[in-house]
């Protein structure tokens, strides 16, 4: 299943003690609109009310001792199961992913699968982090931003969703915008100029005044090689190795 054929509808339901946080820059610019359209659903569910004591406690001291406080397997749990529920408004809205330092680093592969799917769970850690015996019950998809660390999971989650709407059909426009940004090639974008043509002594390269489209498109994937190179080597020895099999 490709992007192109998800249905609209794609639905994101993210579970947080932080509700007010949603939906944040997702409320503004084209995901905004495209979200005040229906092109896409957000539901926000605060974990909190999923407490059972008066105080309605989440977190508590980790066995064995240790920093800070850990969140409760049965508090999050409850709330996981409120959200998974097939009979929830909706429908089911696919993967529960679990934004977390330790998990594989999100990339445009994961954006487009998700895109292309009816939605997803995501859940937003706080504290020290959430019971692994959460984790494990529940087959959570960790996912992570990189190798750094936030205060919580729900700047990373906006992050993600951000990646995965603007990829919905219906919210860009020209699909020819999405084909060319960076790593749908597996390469960086190259550079980018507009009017004025020379800025503080800087002149836009030549060849993108000559009018000529098939030169303009050698030049823009020479450049988008160049700097994949110099600045993502990573990316670029996967390239070299996809473009050889493909020659090869």
């Amino acid at each position: 299943m490709t992007v192109a054929d998800q249905a609209p509808g794609w639905r994101a339901r993210v579970l947080t003690l932080f509700p007010d946080m949603f939906p944040g820059s997702l409320g503004h610019s084209l995901a905004g609109k495209a979200l005040e359209r229906g092109i896409w659903r957000l539901d926000v569910m605060d974990i909190r009310a999923f407490a059972t004591d008066k105080h309605r406690t989440v977190d508590d001291t980790p066995f064995g001792g240790g920093a800070g406080m850990v969140m409760r397997p049965d508090v999050v749990d409850a709330a996981l199961a409120a959200a998974l529920q097939p009979e929830l408004e909706g429908g089911p809205v696919g993967p529960a992913i679990y934004l977390s330092p330790r998990g594989r680093v999100l990339d445009q592969a994961m954006v487009e699968e998700l895109a292309a799917g009816p939605g997803c769970v995501l859940l937003c850690g706080r504290y020290e982090g959430l019971d692994e015996r959460v984790i494990d019950a529940r087959g959570l998809r960790e996912v992570s931003l990189g190798d750094f660390v936030l205060s919580g999971g729900e700047p990373a989650a906006i992050a993600l969703m951000d990646a995965v709407v603007r990829l919905i059909p219906g919210v860009m426009g020209a699909a020819e915008t999405l084909d060319e940004e960076s790593f749908e090639r597996g390469l960086l974008e190259y550079p980018h100029y507009t009017r004025p043509a020379t800025w503080q002594g800087r002149p836009v390269p030549e060849i993108l005044l000559s009018g000529h489209h098939e030169k303009i498109n050698a030049w823009r994937l020479r450049q988008a090689e160049e700097v994949t190179r110099s600045r993502r080597p990573d990316l670029w020895a996967a390239y070299e190795k996809r473009r050889a099999e493909t020659q090869g």
